[in-house]
């Protein structure tokens, strides 16, 4: 019985593990409700960013983190202020559509990503200033990226 055991037991282990899924590399359905876990105990539905700002002019690109869940945390230079902006906003992250007609002109050589989670969205958008349309969704951002006046990055 004592090797019969090992046995026994080892099927009931695997599938144990096998049962585990990280919700982070999951390939389950992304429009299935969402049961609020998440490594390290936040929610999937916070709203936890990370932004990363190229200034266009050979400097390394800052990187920031950001979380405004009831409370603000993370490495970016004005989080306060920057969370308190975004959740005024009723959709911060809509991407310029396609088929958008916009000025022609150049704000400058800046580009911003954005990925993470707000307001139990997926967020990935990508910033630059390279007509009227973007200029003014970048701007409409506020405090969550750099002003752009030379080039001056917050922080």
């Amino acid at each position: 019985m004592r090797r019969l055991l090992p046995l026994l037991v080892l099927p009931v282990l695997l599938g144990a593990c096998a049962s585990h899924e990280d919700p982070r590399t999951s390939s389950a359905d992304p429009t299935a409700p969402d049961d609020g876990a998440a490594a390290g105990g936040i929610s999937q539905a916070d709203d936890d960013l990370q932004v990363e700002v190229d200034a266009g002019d050979g400097t390394p690109a800052q990187v920031w983190t950001l979380t405004c869940v009831g409370f603000v945390e993370g490495t970016h230079p004005r989080a306060e202020e920057a969370c308190a902006h975004l959740e005024q906003l009723p959709e911060p992250f809509t991407p310029v559509p396609p088929d958008a007609v916009c000025t022609e002109q150049y704000g400058g050589p800046q580009t911003a990503h954005v990925i993470g989670r707000w307001a139990g969205a997926e967020v990935d958008l990508e910033l630059s200033r390279v007509d009227g349309c973007r200029i003014a969704q970048w701007d409409a951002l506020g405090p969550l990226l750099p002003a752009v006046a030379g080039v001056e990055p917050i922080g």
